[in-house]
C-alpha cells in the first residue's frame, strides 16, 4: 500500500499521483454482489439540477458492502481484497462457513485466509465486529453504528479511525477523527481496527480530466461570473461580491445554522470537533 508516482512526460503527469493497488488481491467483484448504479446528472424527476457540478464519470457498479454485520458467531474467511470505485476505502470479500459471501470494509493490514467473526462475545481483534459494550477501553475502532442494528454510519472512509474512550452508564464516549467527542448507546455494533488504503488523502489528481472521471463537473466561482447568472457577479475589476457569500438562488453559504432543530443528537456531543487555528465550533 503506498503512493506511485510519474515521470512528468506531460503537464497533467507532472503532479499526478494514484495509489499502487499492491493489497489488491482480485480485480473483477463478485458479481452475486453487484448493483446497478444509476446517474442523476444532480437532476431531480422533473429535470431541474438541484446539485450542481455533477455530470458525466465512468460507468460503475455499485458493490452491496455489510454495514451491519449482523451475521452472528459464524466464522468468516477474508478470500480477497478488492476496489471499490464508489468508496475511498478498500473491501473485503468474506466467505462465510455456511457458504453465504459479503463484502466489509477491509481494515487496515487485513491478510487474505484469516478468519473474522460478529457477535457479543467474541474475541477484540482486527477486522471483528461487536457491540461497544464489548469492546476494551482504548481500542481503534471504525464502521459504528448510530442506532441498534442501523448499520454503521461513522468513521466509513480510507484512513478512518475512532478511538473508544470511556463508557459511561448505557453510553460509550467516542472520539472521531474530527476531534468530535460523542456519545453512542453501548449497544451499537463497531468493527475493530482502523480502515485501509491510509494513504488515499495524499494523492493528487494532477488534472481536471480526473475530477471529470469521478463524476464531478468544473465549479466556477460565484464572483467571477456575469450578475444575470450569479448574484456575486458583476463589478469593475476584481470585486468582493459587494454581499455575504451566497449560493447561486441567494441562500447564504457561511455561518447558516444546517442541524435541525427537532435533533436530539445534539445532547450526544460532548465536545465539538476541531476546525482550525481558531478552536472548536
Amino acid at each position: 500500500m503506498g503512493i506511485k508516482y510519474y515521470k512528468p512526460v506531460t503537464a497533467g503527469r507532472r503532479f499526478a499521483s494514484v495509489s499502487d493497488f499492491s493489497e489488491i488481491t482480485k480485480k473483477k467483484p463478485e458479481k452475486s454482489l453487484l448493483k446497478p448504479l444509476k446517474k442523476t446528472g444532480g437532476r431531480n424527476t422533473e429535470g431541474k439540477i438541484t446539485a450542481e457540478h455533477i455530470g458525466g464519470g465512468s460507468r460503475r457498479h455499485y458493490r452491496v458492502v455489510d454495514f451491519k454485520r449482523n451475521k452472528d458467531n459464524i466464522p468468516a474467511k477474508v478470500a480477497s481484497i478488492e476496489y471499490d470505485p464508489n468508496r475511498s476505502a478498500r473491501i473485503a470479500l468474506l466467505h462465510y462457513a455456511d457458504g453465504e459471501k459479503r463484502y466489509i470494509l477491509a481494515p487496515d493490514k487485513l491478510n487474505i485466509g484469516q478468519m473474522l467473526m460478529s457477535g457479543d462475545k467474541v474475541e477484540p481483534e482486527k477486522g471483528n465486529c461487536m457491540p461497544l459494550r464489548s469492546i476494551p477501553l482504548g481500542l481503534e475502532i471504525h464502521n459504528i453504528e448510530l442506532r441498534v442494528g442501523q448499520g454503521g454510519q461513522l468513521v466509513r472512509s480510507a484512513g478512518g479511525t475512532a478511538k473508544l474512550l470511556a463508557k459511561e452508564g448505557n453510553y460509550a464516549h467516542i472520539v472521531l477523527p474530527s476531534g468530535e467527542v460523542r456519545k453512542v448507546f453501548d449497544g451499537c455494533r463497531a468493527t475493530i481496527g482502523t480502515l485501509g488504503n491510509v494513504d488515499h488523502m495524499n494523492i493528487r489528481l494532477g488534472k481536471a480530466g480526473r475530477k471529470r472521471w469521478k463524476g464531478i463537473r468544473p465549479h466556477v466561482r460565484g464572483v467571477a461570473q456575469n450578475p444575470v447568472a450569479h448574484p456575486l457577479g458583476g463589478g469593475e475589476g476584481r470585486s468582493g461580491g459587494g454581499r455575504h457569500p451566497c449560493s447561486r438562488t441567494g441562500l447564504l453559504a457561511k455561518g447558516g445554522k444546517t442541524r435541525k432543530k427537532k435533533s436530539l443528537s445534539n445532547k450526544f456531543i460532548l465536545r465539538r470537533r476541531r476546525i482550525g487555528p481558531r478552536g472548536n465550533l
